[in-house]
């Protein structure tokens, strides 16, 4: 059960960085040219697994 919500805190987490970094409020590490294709849909993914650390606390 601890490790349950130990990984819904880590996946909460993640998801509010990626968000963060998705619009831009914190800066992506490295330099912008070696960003990786992917951070661009940072956007979307961010708040998706949010939404889903949230759902799996709720259920738990």
């Amino acid at each position: 059960m601890i490790a349950a919500y130990i990984d819904e805190i880590i996946m909460f987490c993640a998801g509010l960085w990626m968000t963060s970094v998705g619009f831009g409020y914190l800066p992506y590490p490295g330099k912008p040219a070696s960003r990786p294709p992917v951070v661009r849909h940072f956007k979307w993914m961010g708040p998706l697994l949010l939404a889903i650390a949230i759902v799996l606390a709720a259920a738990s």
